[in-house]
């Protein structure tokens, strides 16, 4: 087992941001997060990973809700990468990285060459191992992303949570970041707005629309051209690709 929402529900006074929500990502699989913007996914994202207490309804790991899971615990598990993640501090990279060790560390517990080791994977991982002396301010938005996602993978995480991990990145780059979140044997959920790597490179999506649920399934059940006009408000032709087989959408003018 792994992540479950059951009935999520989540309000900003009195407006309904999380609308009853139910999904369960399956281990070592990466589901995807679609909805216009607006739809509810970056909120429900902070919602599975235990950083906002839901009005109703419950979010369980393996099966225990969440909130009888000491932070520690949750945060030795479960990793978060925030759309607009930054710092002020002229930090460098391998700085950064690091911090994903806390969870692993009780207060007056040092820095290991385990620590080191892990450090040096999520680097060499996501392609920054020779940009780690160098300082944050000096990066471009899409390498503090990868920076961000090696601090994420220093966690040593059992489940990766993602918001809009591609958004500042090169369509080079964005390729490689899916293909490495896919290839690695972690369960995922990621927010993702390209509606063609979704069918790419996800397992099983949920569609969001005002903070509801109102499709599930693979991608082959879920990108409909009446989908794509309810939803998106979008004209297309959705065909299986002749390069992989999965859903390719044709945007119409």
């Amino acid at each position: 087992m792994t992540i479950k929402a059951e009935n999520l529900t989540w309000k900003i006074g009195q407006k309904t941001i999380v609308d009853g929500v139910s999904l369960e990502a399956e281990p070592g699989k990466m589901l995807g997060l679609l909805g216009p913007n607006g739809s509810g996914k970056s909120s429900l994202l902070r919602l599975l990973a235990g950083l906002r207490k839901p009005n109703s309804g419950t979010v369980t790991l393996d099966g225990t809700n969440m909130r009888q899971i000491k932070r520690g615990a949750v945060a030795r598990r479960v990793a978060l990468v925030e759309q607009h993640a930054n710092t002020e501090s002229n930090v460098k990279v391998r700085d950064v990285v690091k911090l994903g060790r806390i969870p692993h560390h009780s207060p007056l517990g040092g820095w290991t060459r385990t620590d080191d080791e892990v450090v040096d994977a999520a680097l060499e991982r996501v392609g920054m191992s020779d940009r780690q002396q160098q300082y944050w301010q000096s990066l471009s938005g899409g390498e503090r992303q990868r920076v961000h996602i090696a601090r994420a993978l220093a966690q040593a995480p059992t489940d990766i949570l993602l918001d809009e991990p591609t958004n500042h990145l090169d369509i080079q780059h964005q390729i490689e970041l899916l293909r490495l979140i896919s290839d690695i044997s972690l369960t995922s959920i990621i927010a993702i707005h390209d509606l063609n790597h979704a069918a790419m490179f996800c397992d099983h999506l949920v569609v969001l629309e005002d903070g509801r649920v109102v499709a599930g399934g693979t991608p082959e059940q879920v990108l409909t051209e009446q989908l794509l006009r309810d939803v998106f408000r979008v004209a297309a032709r959705v065909e299986p690709s002749p390069h992989h087989g999965k859903p390719h959408i044709h945007y119409l003018r």
